[in-house]
């Protein structure tokens, strides 16, 4: 920030200097700080630009880096919400290819129950029909 310089250097050090409080001036005598009230608002409003521009400088680069930092974790994080989003697929997808497999299985198992149930249900309908040829029949009289 720059130095005042000249009037601005007196005038900011008269404004920061202690007030003498003494006997009241008279309403008739000219105040010593007559004119100096109008150049203070000069340089009031031209102090505050300064530590305005000063702040600025000051919190502006960090401010900046830290916007950046944060554009550059909300693009990684579209980025890691778009490779999650893609591995969910995947694993629904392996899920139900599984499933599919285990319906296959259990397919293939109900199959096999049924083949053996129906080939024990064919040897018992064997055995009965073998049985029937085996009984003696009473022989017919001619």
């Amino acid at each position: 920030m720059e130095q005042p310089e000249g009037k601005e250097r007196f005038l900011l050090a008269a404004a920061a200097a202690p007030r003498q409080t003494g006997p009241a001036l008279d309403s008739c005598e000219a105040s010593p700080d007559e004119g100096l009230i109008e150049d203070l608002a000069i340089i009031d409003k031209k102090a505050v630009e300064q530590l305005t521009e000063g702040l600025i400088s000051h919190y502006l680069p960090d401010l900046q880096r830290s916007k950046l930092a944060l554009q550059e974790l909300t693009q990684n994080q579209v980025v890691l919400l778009d490779t999650l989003e893609q591995e969910i697929s995947k694993f629904r997808e392996c899920n139900s290819i599984l499933d599919i497999n285990a319906l296959k299985r259990a397919l293939k198992l109900q199959q096999k129950r049924q083949k053996e149930e129906l080939e024990r249900e064919q040897q018992r309908e064997k055995e009965l029909e073998r049985e029937k040829q085996l009984t003696a029949k009473p022989a017919r009289r001619t």
